[in-house]
């Protein structure tokens, strides 16, 4: 059988086509993995290698940045760690901080995305400054807190004074009974928006249908906020709760900014003792097993949290 030049003419481009489309699928992934390659760089050199290497020292006695020998313990840091009065002290302050400051930014930002979500003029300047809060800083917000709370020229003091609720200034930073939940107080001013917004993408997701259906059937508030509002709003709670759990957990720039865990250790959370065990203390094997201990802490909260407001989302339906 014979040839003509057309037909080998088109049996070479079938040939060169896949060919050139293999060429080129290799030139765009060579040249997609080293645009990638930088942030794939920053990705390990600042979260994966800390992380593995604060694991590999968790086992190992390392007393000094400068320490020579570091003998192999296997788990007697986090024996120490979990048998530490410190531990469960700075445990038992890091869960009432949680618990306090969640409950209260999930109040509030239900009523202030209540707030936002209704129809009035000048909504959009309402949303913009509810926003400012969370828009600060960790360290600006503490700041302001520190000078409202001074307890010779702090704001706070002069309107209870001027109140007549209180005589004399108050130490209320300086006082262990009050120090922990005045840290809590700028916590939930600051985290409050965010939750707020959260909620109110909740909010704005409700068809208005069921509002109207539930006026018709002249349906109470408490009935619509059990019946409609709260079931829509599971997922939206699940999330704040979630991220606040895990943010809330392991604060430690307002506290490091108000108060470096005083006064009497009084605002010590687990992540600031985490912190003076590693670097005060140079007690590095010590320090990264407390780290880990966080992590899971943080992990078995997540995931009571989770089947908790699972079985509430069933309940409701």
């Amino acid at each position: 059988m014979t040839t003509t030049p057309d037909t080998a003419t088109g049996t070479a481009r079938a040939t060169e086509y896949p060919l050139r489309r293999k060429k080129l699928r290799h030139s765009q992934g060579f040249l997609a993995f080293w645009l990638l390659a930088p942030a794939l760089l920053a990705v390990f050199g600042v979260i994966i290698y800390p992380t593995l290497r604060t694991l590999l020292i968790s086992f190992f006695q390392v007393d000094s940045a400068l320490a020579t020998s570091t003998p192999f313990v296997g788990l007697r840091n986090y024996v120490d760690v979990l048998t530490a009065h410190g531990f469960w002290s700075a445990a038992g302050r890091t869960l009432y901080f949680t618990v306090v400051s969640t409950s209260f930014e999930l109040v509030l930002g239900l009523v202030v995305a209540g707030l936002l979500n209704a129809r009035f003029r000048g909504r959009w300047l309402f949303r913009t400054i509810v926003v400012i809060p969370w828009a600060l800083p960790t360290i600006v917000n503490a700041a302001m807190w520190k000078g409202i709370f001074n307890a010779q020229y702090g704001s706070l003091n002069a309107l209870l004074t001027q109140l007549h609720l209180i005589r004399d200034y108050h130490e209320w930073l300086g006082d262990p009974n009050t120090a922990l939940n005045m840290v809590i107080l700028a916590d939930v001013w600051k985290m409050t928006p965010l939750v707020a917004f959260f909620l109110l993408a909740g909010l704005t997701s409700i068809p208005t249908e069921l509002y109207e259906a539930a006026r018709i059937d002249r349906a109470s508030w408490p009935q619509v906020f059990r019946s409609i509002v709260l079931p829509m709003l599971v997922p939206s709670i699940s999330i704040v709760l979630v991220l606040r759990t895990i943010d809330a957990f392991k604060v430690f720039d307002i506290i490091y900014a108000m108060t470096r865990g005083g006064p009497v250790n009084s605002t010590q959370t687990i992540a600031f003792y985490a912190y003076t065990t590693a670097f005060s203390d140079q007690q590095f094997g010590l320090g990264s097993a407390l780290s880990y201990v966080i992590v899971l802490a943080i992990l078995g909260l997540t995931t009571i949290y989770l089947r908790l407001l699972r079985r509430s989302e069933m309940s409701l339906l």
